[in-house]
Parts: structure tokens; sequence; C-alpha cells
């Protein structure tokens, strides 16, 4: 089968498909027909050997995938041959086919695509544990998003919509601001030419924004610090600027605030009672259109290098998958 294959340590540009033996599903896993994969920021910080997780070479990179189900392994009970699926799996993706598990494995909703499948796994449960655990917003609550048009930043706009909240989004550009409107955010800040903090006091009449999503880090988490209210709660996602961020305390004190980290990739060995809990309730948004996963982009797997570099350079907008 055809399969992206990572080598050594490498820049997106560099991947390159080869043919490969398929996966054998072992113990509690299942083969899957890959019909989309899911692109995130970690397998690019994976392929630069820069993320938390470094498996050994050579590897197949991606994590996500929405698919059907061809071939089921020793222990699986609750799935069979022919079912659609979406599932989170380690590694291995970015392939024709891929051997996941079924603890991570979920029947593919009605109103759900393939490709959709593929988007929800990561940046969806990431938004849902946040916003509806970690912080959480309540509604009629001022949630602030930044880099609203990305896979997990739009994500946090659905959700937050859902939940009750008004949200005001910061993208880049008029083109992903539009994305954002059409997500359901109620305000749009433009960061390329304006100066967020100013406008979310003013927008919440100088209270400042309840609850601060940050996927960015860097100088946006400092400023962002300077427009979150009383009793807010800043939510650690992740550094897409590429700088971790450190914070003044005193800030923290004075304004009676939460820091609160999320790490989504954590929870299968932290908390796997969890994990149902939430995909249950992010299946329950999804067939009442509360949330739809933009698909921004779709490639081949031989062009998986320019999918990864666009994503890592910010000009994407909603989820990119590749389609074998």
């Amino acid at each position: 089968m055809r399969a992206v294959v990572v080598d050594r340590l490498m820049n997106p540009e560099d991947l390159t498909v080869r043919e490969v033996d398929a996966p054998t599903p072992g113990e509690g896993e299942m083969r899957i027909e890959v019909k989309a994969a899911g692109c995130n920021f970690s397998d690019v910080l994976m392929l630069k050997g820069e993320y938390q997780v470094k498996p050994p070479l050579p590897f197949v990179p991606g994590g996500e995938v929405g698919g059907i189900v061809k071939e089921i392994g020793p222990g699986v009970t609750d799935f069979s041959v022919g079912d659609r699926v979406l599932s989170r799996c380690a590694l291995g993706a970015f392939a024709e086919e891929v051997a996941a598990p079924a603890a991570q494995t979920y029947p593919l909703p009605d109103a759900l695509s393939f490709e959709a499948g593929a988007a929800l796994p990561t940046v969806y449960p990431t938004s849902y544990a946040a916003l509806v655990w970690r912080a959480p917003v309540l509604a009629g609550e001022t949630l602030l998003v930044h880099a609203a048009a990305g896979g997990v930043g739009l994500s946090a706009v659905q959700i937050g919509k859902a939940l009750g909240a008004r949200v005001i989004a910061t993208a880049g550009g008029p083109a992903k601001l539009e994305v954002a409107r059409r997500a359901g955010a109620d305000v749009l800040i433009d960061y390329r030419t304006e100066d967020f903090v100013p406008i979310v006091m003013e927008e919440t009449d100088g209270k400042g924004a309840d609850v601060i999503y940050d996927s960015v880090g860097g100088d946006t988490t400092d400023r962002s610090l300077k427009c979150i209210a009383w009793n807010g709660r800043l939510l650690v996602i992740g550094f897409a600027g590429g700088d971790i961020p450190s914070v003044k305390m005193n800030r923290v004190l004075l304004k009676n605030i939460s820091l609160v980290g999320l790490h989504w990739s954590a929870y299968p060995d932290k908390e796997p009672e969890a994990i149902d809990a939430c995909m249950e309730g992010l299946f329950e948004m999804a067939a009442s259109g509360r949330i739809d996963p933009l698909i921004g982009a779709r490639h081949p797997l031989e062009e998986a290098g320019e999918a990864l570099t666009a994503l890592a350079s910010r000009k994407t907008v909603g989820k990119v998958v590749l389609v074998p």
C-alpha cells in the first residue's frame, strides 16, 4: 500500500510516499481503509523531533482517520467489517490503510462525512474538554478565541456558541475573519491590522473576556492577560506562534484569574473514561447542527508536505485533510 514514510527527522517539504506492507491489526485493533486523514500542527513538530512524542524511525505520521473497517483484530467485539468509523490513532493515518485501536474508534454518525470524521478526533475534543470541563465557559460569558479560523480555533468558536457564549474572534485577514463569522463569531478582530486588547475591553464595557482560548502563545498570551476579566480563565491550548511564554504571576493574583492547561493527547493515559463522554457530547452537537467541521483543503498523499507546510505557516482555514 502507499504511505507517507518518515525515515529521518525532516521538514514537511521532504516528505515522500512509498510502498509499504499493509498493517496487521493486533490485540484490540482494527485495520481501517483510510478515506480521509486529518492534519495537525503536532504532525509538523513530530517530523522535526520537536513534539513531546518521539516515535522511533521509520514511522508513518497521522493520528486521525475517517474510513471503513476492513479487518477485525483479536479481542474486538463492538465493530464489524464494513462499518463507517472515525478513529484517533497514535500514528499511521497518512496511508491507504491503518491499524487503529478499537478503544479510540467510534461509529461515524450519518450526519458526518469521512472527511468530517477525520477532522473531529483531535481539535474538537480539545475544545470540548477545554470549554466544557476545564474553563468552563458559561452561557452569557464572553469567550475570546485566538487564531479562530484554524482547525482548533474554529472548533472553539463553534463549541463556544453552542454553549451560549458571546464569541470574540481574532484571525489574520478578511477571508479568515469571514470564516470565523460564518462559524458564529459575534465580534471579529484582524490581528494583522488591529490591537485586540482595546477592542476586547471596549466590546465588554471595560470588563474583559471571561475565557480566553489561546493556541498561539508568545506575545499573544502576554497581551491576553491585559484584557482578561476578573475571575477570568486563560486556556493554554498550544504554542502555534512558536514561542512558549512566561507569565507575570502578579497579574494572575491581581485579577484573580486561572491559568488552565489542556493536553487532550494525554487523556487516553490519564483519564480514558472521559473520552467516551467527550465524543458523546460532540456527536450530540453534530446531530443538532451546532458543530460542523469545516474542511478547508483536501490533498492526496503525495501532497502531504504541501499540506503540512501550509498548516504550519497558518495559511489554512478550518481543517486540512489528506484523501488517499
